[in-house]
């Protein structure tokens, strides 16, 4: 008995299955009441304790993460974990250099694990272009969705980050802000790439142009955005706001923002991009696009699943984000903002 049949026999939904199971507040009280007496009377519990190695090894997948230090990616890898162990898997994690080439790693992991299939959080466009054709197992690239890539085994599932970039940019510049720097990472990242090609969009669609001034390069950690805002000020380049392409990036240059006696929003407004945990909690609260980290996490598994069990076609799926108003961002009270 899995998750899948509680669903059917219920007549809800995996991800509904998956809620109740967690204990999740956003089940409505007589949906929860009936799937908890589906499980019981099908005698159903959920497998959380640790499977012998042979059954291990004859369910695992394995979960490639690129950036050790990208907190996203830790909150999205409990969602994964918990995810997998509903459908009866488990799930290995392989943590990876931001600069590592991921396709070299899952080789290597193919050849000593011999995984069911292989989820990555992260990636190379260019890596996967050169090499995934190596990989023969059913694969999912999570959080990142790029047309650049076609092989019949990999699934895609994440948000349009190019079109999440430009609704972030489209608020700043709704508030009046004019002069807006942008924190990010190389053209080599796809993410980066995407999210700066979105904030040229939204720039351009309101007479603006992306200064390159204020463009500064980082890697998505705290270290290196705190020494990226502080170069910017060190140029004394000006600027009202910033879009930081994710939220860590964003608490980096806040910290930066802070020790040079400056006041968030009253002088730079910010926005991030992720919507973690810790942007609910900081001071300000963050204003920043949401990635639907849950909803990510389950597709990605039950494409794989399916992949796997099924044989299903790869297939790509894009998630729409949301914009959490937060403290971070106020109308610019510049008087050199046009």
């Amino acid at each position: 008995m899995t998750i899948k049949d509680i669903a059917r026999i219920s007549g809800c939904s995996v991800s509904t299955i998956s809620r109740v199971i967690n204990d999740r507040p956003d089940v409505r009280p007589e949906t929860k009441e009936h799937v908890l007496k589906v499980m019981r009377e099908a005698g159903f519990t959920p497998n959380t304790n640790a499977r012998q190695l042979k059954i291990q090894q004859s369910r695992s997948l394995v979960f490639v993460v690129k950036g050790t230090r990208n907190i996203f990616f830790s909150d999205f890898l409990v969602q994964l974990q918990r995810a997998a162990t509903l459908y009866g898997y488990n799930g290995i994690v392989s943590y990876l250099d931001e600069n590592a080439n991921e396709i070299d790693a899952a080789e290597k992991i193919l050849r000593e694990i011999k995984p069911k299939g292989m989820i990555f959080l992260g990636g190379s466009v260019t890596n996967f272009q050169n090499g995934f054709a190596n990989i023969s197992v059913p694969s999912v690239l999570a959080t990142l969705v790029s047309n650049e890539l076609d092989f019949p085994n990999l699934s895609m599932v994440g948000v349009d980050d190019r079109a999440a970039a430009k609704a972030a940019v489209s608020h700043l510049i709704a508030q009046g802000h004019r002069k807006i720097a942008v924190l990010g990472g190389p053209a080599t990242s796809f993410p980066s790439r995407m999210r700066r090609l979105g904030a040229q969009d939204a720039m351009e669609d309101a007479g603006l142009v992306l200064d390159d001034k204020l463009y500064g390069l980082c890697n998505y950690d705290f270290e290196s955005a705190y020494h990226a805002m502080n170069s910017l000020l060190a140029r004394r380049a000006e600027f009202t706001a910033l879009f930081a392409m994710s939220d860590v990036i964003a608490f980096g240059a806040i910290r930066a923002l802070v020790s040079a006696g400056m006041r968030v929003p009253e002088d730079v407004s910010v926005i991030g991009f992720d919507g973690i945990t810790m942007s609910r909690y900081c001071v300000p609260v963050m204003t920043t696009i949401v990635q639907p980290s849950e909803q990510i996490a389950l597709q990605s598994i039950e494409l794989l699943v399916r992949q796997i069990e099924h044989g299903a076609p790869a297939q790509t799926v894009t998630l729409q984000p949301e914009l959490q108003q937060g403290e971070s961002v106020c109308p610019c009270r510049r008087n050199d903002s046009v």
